[in-house]
């Protein structure tokens, strides 16, 4: 890893220096503003120091060195202890719902839509809640077909949505913040609802990222708004971001993209508490998650973010998965509004408001091929 440091009058100069000599995938590891010159402690200019660093390619030892043998001999290894470890774990996993489902007693018909349930990472609690309620409506019968255990099967998922909203953005806020983990594609998310916002709803919008830990992301956010044709600001401080909140004062809707970090980090969670303002009266947050997690992944994500006063979810990565159930999970267990999900990348087609029959059929789409 390359890391160096660059001092500038501004955040913003530093950055373009960064971007020159390292290329849009540097990322920031620390940043301070620090005082030189003057006399006798007055009249100092201000500066801005920044630490950044990219990943480089390491030289590689000589094919068939001791060097060259024992790495591939470690890394063969973990490996190997990777590969035994995941097959327990999947072992572990195949018992303890073998187990849960034989405790059940279900006839065939049943037992086998309990099983595609689990298969779409529906919780095996609500899964199990669902065929129970089933079975008391008095429904139990062995020769129900697929059919008609699919139209049941709708009913009860439709049942427990019912309480959901599934409603976008709110007209009575104008501050919307995009949170949520790396990789869950929360700009170009952000990206297809201002753009429906400015295209159908005629909507004067603008953009603010906080995202400064990486260069690329704040170059994204800018490609959108170039071709939105709608402003932009970067804020690296609270300051910042309080001051692009007063130059768009005037505008309908203000889309705020923040930093993807590692969810499991604490830090991170407070530094978002840090950074944004969750007790205006204007602001609403939506949480973005990927359907392409596990169902395990998402509902962690979930509760990290409970801290934050998440008011929406937004699901993304519809087209890259099979498995829906963890829109079902989220939204009948932690009851959590439901604002959107997205299917491609896009701009702004691939966005899709959802309601209780299009997750129902979502989950269902494969059940006839069971």
């Amino acid at each position: 890893m390359k890391v160096k440091k660059y001092v500038a009058k501004t955040m913003q100069e530093a950055m373009k220096e960064i971007k020159k000599e390292l290329g849009p995938d540097a990322v920031i590891l620390n940043s301070k503003e620090i005082k030189s010159g003057g006399i006798l402690g007055l009249f100092q200019q201000k500066s801005m120091e920044v630490i950044a660093a990219i990943d480089k390619e390491p030289t590689l030892p000589k094919k068939g060195s001791k060097q060259v043998i024992t790495r591939q001999y470690n890394m063969t290894k973990q490996a190997e202890q990777s590969q035994v470890l995941d097959e327990i774990k999947h072992l572990k996993e195949l018992l303890a719902t073998q187990s849960f489902q034989s405790e059940n007693n279900f006839p065939p018909v049943y037992e086998n839509a309990f099983k595609y349930l689990l298969e779409q990472e529906v919780s095996d609690t609500l899964a199990l809640e669902i065929m129970q309620s089933i079975v008391k409506k008095g429904k139990e019968d062995e020769h129900v077909t697929k059919v008609q255990m699919k139209e049941l099967l709708n009913e009860e998922i439709e049942k427990r949505l019912a309480h959901v909203s599934f409603k976008g953005i709110s007209e009575a806020k104008r501050i919307i913040q995009f949170i949520g983990p790396t990789g869950v594609g929360k700009t170009t998310t952000l990206a297809k609802v201002a753009a429906l916002s400015m295209l159908e709803h005629r909507k004067k919008i603008a953009f603010i990222t906080t995202d400064t830990y990486r260069i690329a992301a704040i170059e994204q956010l800018k490609t959108y708004a170039r071709i939105l044709d709608v402003p932009v600001e970067v804020a690296y401080s609270v300051e910042d971001y309080e001051r692009a909140l007063q130059t768009f004062a005037h505008f309908d809707y203000i889309f705020v993209d923040t930093a993807g970090r590692n969810f499991r980090d604490e830090r991170y969670v407070q530094e978002l508490k840090n950074m944004l303002d969750f007790k205006k009266d204007q602001v609403e947050t939506y949480l973005v998650l990927s359907l392409t997690a596990k169902k395990t992944d998402i509902m962690d994500i979930y509760h990290q973010f409970t801290w934050l006063p998440v008011e929406k979810v937004i699901f993304t990565k519809m087209d890259e998965t099979l498995t829906f159930g963890s829109i079902l999970n989220i939204g009948a267990s932690e009851n959590i509004d439901i604002a959107y999900i997205t299917n491609g990348q896009d701009v702004p087609d691939d966005l899709v408001k959802p309601n209780k029959q299009k997750v129902s059929q979502l989950i269902l789409s494969r059940y006839a091929n069971v």
